[in-house]
Order: C-alpha cells, then structure tokens, then sequence
C-alpha cells in the first residue's frame, strides 16, 4: 500500500537508469508513500522487508503507444495483414464498429495485464474506437481497469472525425463530431486528470490521424491541450504521407508545420516513412516520437531510422502498439526487437553498432519524455516506486550479468517478472496478481468475446 514502507533488501543489481546510468550492487531501496524514500543504508522501520539479493531491479518500462481495444482480434487468421496500411484499417474497422461497451474494459484488462507481467508499470493507451452504440464512457472503463490491475495510466482519448464521403475510410457509425470529442475530452480531464508529482491517471487529446480527421479537429484539439495543460498525441508517417500530398499539397511533417502543430507537448506514433529532411525537422518542430517495433515487421518496407532522430534531438519512446499489428502486449520484447532492428540497417546506413543499453533507456527515460513527466523513468531517489524485478539465479542468466542495463535488448526478457510494482504496490508477485483471480477474468473476457464478435478465444 501507498503508506506501507517496503524495503528492497540487498538489491543483487540495481539498474537505474539515471543520469549517470548507475549500476549498483548489494544495496538497499526504500519505499514510502509511492516513492523511492532512499538508495542505499538507512535506519528506517519497514512494515515490509523483501530480500532481493538474486534479483535485478530495473525502472518500470513506460509504453507510449497501444490500442487497448484491438485485444479481441488477436491471433485471428481472417485479418492477415494485407501489405498496406490503408486497406488494413478498411478491412478491420467494421470489426471494431461492432465491439460494445463492456468490451472496452475487458480489452484493457488484457493489455494491462500482460503490460505488467512483462515489467511495465505506465501504460498509455490511444482510444479512437467510439462506436455509437456502445455509448461515450469506453475511456472511463478503460480507468476502471487500470485501478483494478494498479496500472499508472494515460489515457489518450481518440476520435475519428472526417466520413467516408469526405475521404475518410472509417465506418460511419465510429464517426464522431469535432465537437462530441472535444466535450468528452473535456469531461475526462475533470474527472482524472493530474498533472501532480506522481499521477495515476492523466488524459490526453489524441484525434486518430490527419488522413481521418478534419484538419479543424486537429487545429481544436490542439487549443484544449495548451488550454488545460495536457499532451496531444496522433498517428503520423505510417504509410499515409502519398494520401495527405494528394489530399493538401504536403506530405504529413509539412502538413503538420502548415496548422501549427508542433511543440514539446506532442508525439506522434510511427513515423517510419519519414526521410532524412522530415526526421530533421521533426526534431525542429520538438515532435517527439513513438517506435512501435513490431508494425515495422509487419509493413516490412522501411526501417525507422532511430539513430538520426536521436541525433536530431527528437524525444524517442517504445510503443508495443495494437494488437491489430502486435499480437501481444509484451514492451519488453519491443526493446529487443527495437535493438536488432537497428543492428540489422546499421551497416547499410553508415551508422555505429548500436549500444544495446541504450534500448532499455529509450522504454524507460525516453518514454517518460513522451509523456512529459519527470516523476517516473529512474530509479532515483523522489521518483515514483515504479520498477521491475527479474532472477538472476537462472541458468539463462549465466554469465550474462557483468552488463545488466544490456539484458533486456541483448538476451529478451523470456518470461514473466519475479516482481513488479506501481506506486510502491506490488502488482504482480511470483505469477499472480496479488488480491485478484486472473482465470476468473479471462473466463469474463472470453464470454464478451463470444457474445460480440462470436471467436471463441
């Protein structure tokens, strides 16, 4: 509990990940009140005490990009990726237009889940699928889930706003006004927004993409995010950049410059088609970016080009993305997929080998710029007790720990944490989720999943 003082004794390695990207060995870590109290010796009377001398501690991973709602489409052979973006989403759309309002809480309960178990302990989640009759409360049980699996949680709440006789490819019944969405993001905010030192919950504008929505709900969205001191996030340069030349004259960085959207409070997903001139300036216009590792696969036709957007100064996150384009919802596979990528174009590109410890910085500190906060990312003394414990007295730990900051993007993370903890709360211990009954949930799950989409799961 947040009151609760927890002691991580003898801590085996503990990878921080702060500035000066500390390894330390055989020391000790405090918790109180959510945050990490001290590093190292202290006198202090825990009500809780948890030797830790066969772990590695590593800060919770921070995912900055995801599409909860996809989760009941998983691993279904009649969506076969298509080999373009665009008639990907014609084709999956109608599905996600039938999903209801239980679905929403059901998916995220999935996805956060499996987000914990697999050592992520702030989960962002971009909710563009509102379809009319499911009702206007889906973020809202997206909430309702994160509280339960004690998920620190940013809610980006999405729309889709431009109609299929205007250009748009989404059905008209997940069609909203510019309006409707704002007042919905307006609501969210007063109800669960905080920008304090150590939110839970925190809500962000996030309109679906420029290729399927009016340039005025972009324009707006942005004027309430500045307005209430909130993060706008959106889809760019994932294969649309030919649509939005023909559509407005420029391709989607440009476009995005030509309405004034630009500004350290933004990110975008993806951006792998971006060439050399647009990664530039992205990095002039302070447009953070999301790599979601496994759609790259998944298009198959450019490889991010994570090197120059570093060297561009642009804030660089991991994203496990939908599980439309990821079937699973594992961050920390995402970083060793991130690293081989790039090991895969460096040659090619002039670029160095890239430094594997580097990829654990880009889910930790590099997602936690995202998103704009400065309260979780390290372990540090003041942070949020956010953070990850694996084994290290496992065979396929041999010999692998003399760089423990460079395991989870040289060797994976092949199984479930030991331990992970929000907030100075033990979430997931030992393959259990303390307090809750993960069968009876996904026997829950599997009966909404049949009842609307009619999978067996």
């Amino acid at each position: 509990m947040k009151d609760t003082r927890i002691r991580l004794r003898n801590i085996g390695w503990l990878v921080t990940c702060n500035e000066k990207q500390e390894v330390l060995r055989d020391i000790d870590l405090t918790i109180n009140h959510g945050l990490i109290k001290s590093i190292g010796g202290s006198r202090e009377e825990c009500s809780e005490e948890i030797d830790a001398s066969d772990w590695v501690v590593f800060p919770g991973l921070v995912n900055t990009h995801h599409h909860f709602f996809q989760a009941f489409i998983r691993n279904q052979p009649e969506f076969a990726w298509p080999n373009d973006v665009l008639t990907w989403i014609s084709r999956i759309y109608p599905l996600f237009s039938k999903l209801t309002e239980p679905c929403f809480y059901h998916t995220a309960l999935i996805c956060m889940a499996e987000l914990i178990k697999y050592g992520c302990t702030t989960a962002f989640d971009h909710q563009y699928c509102f379809p009319k009759h499911a009702g206007s409360r889906l973020v809202d049980r997206q909430i309702e889930a994160a509280r339960l699996l004690g998920m620190r949680f940013v809610a980006g709440r999405g729309a889709n706003t431009l109609p299929a006789s205007a250009g748009g490819n989404v059905p008209e019944q997940m069609i909203e006004s510019t309006q409707v969405f704002l007042n919905d993001v307006e609501r969210l905010v007063s109800l669960y927004h905080s920008n304090k030192h150590g939110a839970m919950e925190q809500i962000v504008v996030a309109p679906c993409q420029p290729v399927n929505c009016w340039p005025e709900t972009f324009i707006e969205s942005l004027g309430l995010a500045r307005d209430k001191a909130i993060q706008l996030h959106t889809h760019l340069g994932e294969g649309e950049s030919s649509v939005m030349q023909q559509r407005y004259g420029k391709r989607s960085v440009d476009w995005m410059e030509s309405q004034d959207l630009y500004g350290p409070d933004i990110w975008v997903a993806h951006a792998w088609e971006l060439d050399a001139g647009e990664i530039s300036h992205l990095g002039e216009l302070e447009i953070g970016v999301s790599h979601c590792p496994a759609p790259v696969f998944l298009v198959g036709k450019e490889i991010t080009d994570l090197p120059r957007m570093i060297s561009n100064d642009l804030r660089v996150g991991l994203g496990v993305d939908g599980c439309a384009s990821n079937d699973n919802s594992n961050l920390a596979e995402c970083i060793r997929n991130a690293y081989l990528l790039q090991c895969l174009v460096a040659p090619g590109r002039g670029h160095a080998a890239p430094d594997p410890a580097s990829y654990l910085n880009l889910a930790t500190r590099g997602g936690a710029a995202l998103l704009g906060r400065e309260d979780i990312g390290e372990l540090s003394v003041g942070k949020c007790a956010d953070l990850f414990a694996i084994r290290a007295d496992r065979l396929d730990m041999v010999g692998a720990l003399d760089a423990p900051q460079a395991i989870p993007a040289k060797l994976g993370l092949g199984g479930p944490t030991a331990l992970t903890m929000i907030d100075g709360r033990i979430v997931w211990r030992d393959g259990e989720f303390p307090g809750l009954d993960e069968s009876k949930l996904a026997a829950e799950a599997r009966v909404e999943l049949s009842r609307v989409l009619d999978f067996k799961g």
